[in-house]
């Protein structure tokens, strides 16, 4: 199994949360998954089996997050591995000139936020380890001119912001043994609620910009994750594994 004896913390117990603590699990490693509601963390752990711990932490506030990750240090005796997946709470479809400044930044706000401090929170264990893997998921957005239809919102800035810290986090911590990676999709339609208003435009954006005819799922999610939090990747940092199924072709 590739993450045997590993303790892992996800951040989010969505769509992607789940596939990806279910990956983990399967490869062997202990995982804690935290979000906000206890309830969601319950039916998540439901589904997932295995060795999941849950507990009710706001990814965006930052006592909970450094005690949480604190305590799972104390009680696993390291933090091997951590991704954030919480909602960036962003919304697509509408053109940038019709937004409300609050609507646009909101999603910058959140991830730039919540990753801060679930990756320092982490880190700081993994120093004293010297070893350890920081997950993010989103990478560089296309700058495609045949997309100028689809109207991503503040996403595009969000995911830019990310790939910045990504990069800082990976050059600052490379010297103690933990690596910073990228899982880079051309977007996860499963994530789309059905209610959306613009599911079905977003739907034909992501799926028609592919050269395979589908995008990644939330299981490819989990299974890329897994291979990149291992031993199997560990020449792999500061950068992003290209999952857009062709949509970015590098």
């Amino acid at each position: 199994m590739l993450l045997e004896g590993k303790n892992a913390i996800i951040y989010g117990a969505g769509t992607v949360g789940k596939a990806v603590a279910s990956a983990f699990v399967r490869e062997g490693a202990r995982v804690f998954l935290a979000c906000r509601t206890m309830a969601t963390l319950e039916d998540a752990k439901a589904r997932i089996g295995g060795q999941v711990e849950v507990a009710p932490v706001d990814a965006t506030d930052e006592q909970q997050v450094t005690e949480h990750a604190d305590a799972v240090a104390d009680l696993a005796g390291s933090i091997d591995i951590t991704m954030n997946v919480i909602a960036d709470t962003d919304i697509q479809g509408t053109p940038m000139l019709e937004m409300a400044l609050d609507d646009y930044i909101r999603p910058v706000i959140t991830a730039v936020s919540s990753k801060f401090l679930t990756s320092r929170a982490a880190a700081r264990h993994m120093i004293k380890q010297r070893s350890g893997v920081i997950l993010a998921l989103g990478g560089s957005v296309e700058r495609n001119p045949s997309m100028h239809d689809y109207n991503f919102g503040g996403i595009q800035v969000t995911f830019d912001a990310v790939e910045s810290m990504r990069r800082q986090l990976s050059v600052e911590l490379g010297r103690y043994g933990i690596r910073v990676v990228t899982l880079r999709t051309s977007g996860l339609v499963e994530s789309i609620p059905v209610d959306y208003a613009n599911r079905d435009m977003i739907l034909d954006s992501v799926i028609g910009q592919t050269l395979t005819g589908f995008p990644a799922s939330p299981s490819d999610v989990g299974n890329v994750a897994a291979f990149a939090a291992s031993d199997w990747a560990r020449t792999i940092t500061g950068t992003e594994i290209n999952m857009t199924c062709g949509t970015a072709i590098d």
